[in-house]
Parts: C-alpha cells; sequence; structure tokens
C-alpha cells in the first residue's frame, strides 16, 4: 500500500467521520446465577437506527452475551462464536465451559479489531454463563482482552450512568429477583440521561435450570394528539 493510499484510509478513519453508536448494557453476579440486562435502542449518530434491537443473544444452552458497538461486527461475531461452541461440542463430546468460551471469543475480537478496514470493527461483549464450576461473568473488552468479574460490569455509553446505580445497589449474594430489579433501575437511570440508550429494557437470567428472558418492556415516546 503506497503512501497516497494510506493517506486515503487514515481520513475515511478520522473519528470526525465515523458514525458514532451508544448503547447501555450490564451483567450481575448473584446467588443462584447471573443477570444480564440492555436497553433497546440502537443508534446511527444522532439518528435512532432501530428502537426495537436485541442486545441479547443466546449463544449455548447455558451461556449468553451482550452485544455493544459496531452493529454488524457484534452481530456477526456472535453468530461465528455460537458456531463455533456447537462446533467443539461435536468434535470433544462435551459442552464447552464459559471460560473456554470467553478465551475464544475475546481471540476473535482481537483478531478483528487488528484487521485492516476502512470501518474499525470495534465490538464490546459481556458473557455471562453457569456450568460445573459455577456462574461466570466476562467482560470482554473492545480491545480483545478478557476479565472475569466476580460482582458487576457495564458497557456502553451509558455505563457511566448505570454504574452509579450499580456502585449503591449491588451487595455480594443478590439473589436473582433483587438482581433483576437492580439491573432495571440501573438501565433505566441510563436511558434517563444518554441518548444513545432507550426506547426499552430487556432482561435475561443464567442459571442451573438454562437462560430465561425474565424482563421485557417497549417504552413508547409516541405524543398522541
Amino acid at each position: 500500500m503506497n503512501s497516497d493510499s494510506l493517506q486515503e484510509l487514515g481520513d475515511a478513519m478520522d473519528q470526525s467521520d465515523i458514525m458514532k453508536t451508544g448503547t447501555t448494557t450490564l451483567g450481575l453476579v448473584c446467588k443462584e446465577g447471573i443477570v444480564l440486562a440492555a436497553d433497546k435502542r440502537a443508534t446511527a449518530g444522532y439518528m435512532i437506527a432501530n428502537k426495537k434491537t436485541q442486545k441479547i443473544h443466546k449463544i449455548a444452552d447455558n451461556m449468553v452475551v451482550t452485544m455493544a458497538g459496531s452493529v454488524s461486527d457484534a452481530q456477526l461475531l456472535a453468530k461465528l462464536i455460537k458456531a463455533e461452541l456447537r462446533l467443539k461440542g461435536l468434535r470433544t463430546g462435551r459442552s464447552p465451559n464459559v471460560r473456554e468460551c470467553a478465551n475464544l471469543l475475546g481471540s476473535m475480537i482481537y483478531a478483528n479489531i487488528r484487521r485492516m478496514s476502512l470501518i474499525p470493527g470495534i465490538s464490546h461483549f459481556l458473557l455471562g454463563g453457569v456450568d460445573s464450576e459455577g456462574a461466570h461473568l466476562y467482560d470482554l473488552f473492545a480491545d480483545g482482552s478478557v476479565t472475569e468479574c466476580d460482582d458487576y460490569v457495564s458497557s456502553g455509553s451509558g455505563s457511566v450512568i448505570a454504574y452509579g446505580v450499580l456502585e449503591v445497589g449491588f451487595r455480594h449474594g443478590l439473589v436473582i429477583k433483587e438482581g433483576i430489579g437492580l439491573a432495571v433501575k440501573a438501565v433505566n437511570a441510563a436511558m434517563q440521561r444518554d441518548i444513545a440508550s432507550g426506547n426499552g429494557i430487556d432482561v435475561v437470567t443464567i442459571t442451573g435450570e438454562g437462560v430465561t428472558k425474565v424482563f421485557e418492556k417497549e417504552i413508547d415516546t409516541t405524543v398522541k394528539v
């Protein structure tokens, strides 16, 4: 690639020209398992691109991810990790554990963001799951780093606001019901102040009994006359 091409690529990737996206997702470690929550708004700059976005995706019978960042990259990586887990299960004759999934997805994110592209492949995942070793919550940051969390974590543009609620309301040993209530409060607080988060809340739990959507609410902001 010559210097002119590099300059053109640099101009195309200038931060002022890239559509900004935002979201609020979070995860909590509870006594019986994991609680994951997210808002429903997808944005492209200052435009609301979708009001009913599903940001929580089941990738195995015992594992779920939340997505933030560039929608195309996040969706593709979620599909790829789901397929890889199924293949690994067929080859080994056992279900992959959460730690194995976290490391594999982290490697995929690392490779994705370092691939040359006109559009930066930014994706941030929270991974929750339950296996024979217990309940696990991982923060898979956009640079490919993998961090296990023993309390709570939030991602996206609304995470700063959500963290304020989580810092005050979280305690170790929360039961699932309490975790659901805290998750709803945290996402709701983010939606009140972050313009890129809104239009509703989804909450999913992962326990020894499997994955369950326990809360789903759409918020209609239409003014009726």
